[in-house]
Parts: C-alpha cells; structure tokens; sequence
C-alpha cells in the first residue's frame, strides 16, 4: 500500500517562499510518477506540476511556471515543491499523487487528478497580501 505524507505548509507574505515535502512509503519514488495539485475553497482540484517516473519529463501549470519547482530525493524517497515569489492566488491545500503505473503518460494525461491512484492528505497554504 502507498501512502503519501505532505508536509511543509503554513502561512507565509506574498512574495515570500515556502518549500513541501512528499513523503512517499510503499514504492519507490524513483520508479513513480509523481504530480501536484492544490484545491482552494470552493473550486475544483487543480494541477500545479508533475515529474516523471525517470526524472527526465517535468511539467508545470502555467500559473506556477518560473515560480514553483518540483524535485526528488530518492534516498530519502521524498518529492518536493518549491515555491518561489508566493501571491495570494496561491492559497489552497496542496496535495501530492502518485500513478500506479510504470510508462508515462504525457504532459495533458498527468495534469488531470483521474491519472493518479495515490493521494496524500494535503496541506494548507496561505499566502497574505
């Protein structure tokens, strides 16, 4: 069974930066897929980056592009997103998701919630103005 723990959420100012942490238990990081997405009050759940099974294939929404960075450490079998340049439009929970499957699917199929079989809990983000 995969079990995903984020961490590393809280309340931050704009323009500040805040860094979460995937902690991922029952599979390899290394061999997953692995996105994120953030849901805030009263709108649907929506993608914010992904990172191949390989490592090679990195994908970002374009409201984070430039600001946000999604990275790995596979001893610690972790992923991270780190967040740079925070607005207040960042405000949501983050959850992170992992896909079963060992192929990539590509850029459009991991940016929809139905490509992961694995969800973490979430955290909060809250970013003052």
């Amino acid at each position: 069974q995969v079990q995903l723990v984020e961490s590393g959420g809280g309340l931050v100012q704009a323009g500040g930066s805040l860094r979460l942490s995937c902690a991922a238990s029952g599979r390899p990081v290394s061999s997953t897929t692995m996105g994120w997405f953030r849901q805030a009050p009263g709108k649907e759940r929506e993608f914010v980056a992904v990172m191949s099974w390989s490592g090679t294939r990195i994908y970002y929404a374009d409201s984070v592009k430039g600001r946000f960075t999604i990275s790995r450490d596979n001893a610690k079998n972790t992923v991270y997103l780190q967040m740079d340049s925070l607005k207040p439009e960042d405000t949501a929970v983050y959850y992170c998701a992992a896909d079963r499957d060992t192929y990539y699917g590509g850029s459009s199929y991991y940016s929809l919630p139905p490509a992961y079989d694995y969800w973490g809990q979430g955290t909060q983000v809250t970013v003052s103005s």
